[in-house]
């Protein structure tokens, strides 16, 4: 790490969330060393603007940090495949953002000299600078080794997040709360909006807007609100 704490930080994933993940970073202070190619280079650089377009081993040599945002099927052959190019140094932080993974399956990584971190931000990623908004008041789950574990808390909050710590064997647990939440979220809102453009409703989605955001936040504050014994 820099002697003033600031990073130079490397993005894998030019999808929805690495840019953003790397934009909120570079509004703490970290240096942006570049980023893969992914899945919309247009909208990457709308949120990066100026980083250079780097293969993932330029990615790697230049950076300290390195952010993995890559699809969850990718991920551990992504890892294990840079460090059979031996890609990986000594000291360099390795941060992924998938919910269901720890940090196992950085392990390879690992094994070369690499710290190992897990920071999942609890938001549904636009790909935009708006996220950047919702990132100030979400909170993200974090799993490291307890010696580095202070290094991901620090990290999550220099996104925006309030950390919370997830324990490696609760990860599959965690995620599966957040892909709950999230589907259903999309298929209830779904279903509702084509019954109502089915009978004649214009605009479906800001008519029930009202509705969902007040029901949504009345059954948080409920699920929040202590046990009555």
């Amino acid at each position: 790490m820099a002697r003033d704490g600031r990073l130079g930080v490397g993005i894998v994933g030019a999808g929805r969330v690495g840019p953003v993940i790397g934009a909120a970073l570079a509004g703490a202070g970290h240096a942006i060393t570049g980023i893969t190619s992914g899945s919309d280079d247009d909208r990457a650089a709308g949120v990066l603007p100026g980083v250079p377009v780097l293969e993932a081993p330029e990615v790697l040599r230049r950076s300290e940090l390195v952010i993995l945002a890559v699809p969850h099927d990718e991920l551990a052959g992504f890892v294990q495949g840079m460090a059979d190019l031996g890609a990986w140094q000594p000291g360099q932080l390795v941060l992924h953002t998938d919910p269901a993974f720890g940090t196992a399956v950085l392990e390879p990584a690992q094994r070369s000299g690499a710290i190992p971190l897990a920071v999942h931000p609890a938001i549904s990623f636009t790909g935009t600078s708006m996220d950047l908004r919702q990132l100030q008041v979400s909170f993200a789950a974090v799993t490291a080794p307890a010696p580095v574990l202070p290094i991901a808390q620090a990290l999550a909050v220099e996104l925006g997040c309030e950390p919370v710590v997830v324990d490696e064997e609760n990860r599959a647990a965690y995620a599966e709360a957040i892909a709950t939440a999230s589907e259903f979220s999309r298929a209830i809102i779904g279903q509702s909006t084509s019954l109502l453009r089915g009978i004649g409703v214009e605009n479906p989605g800001g008519y029930l807007s009202a509705l969902v955001q007040s029901t949504v936040e009345r059954a948080l504050r409920e699920a929040s609100d202590p046990p009555i014994l």
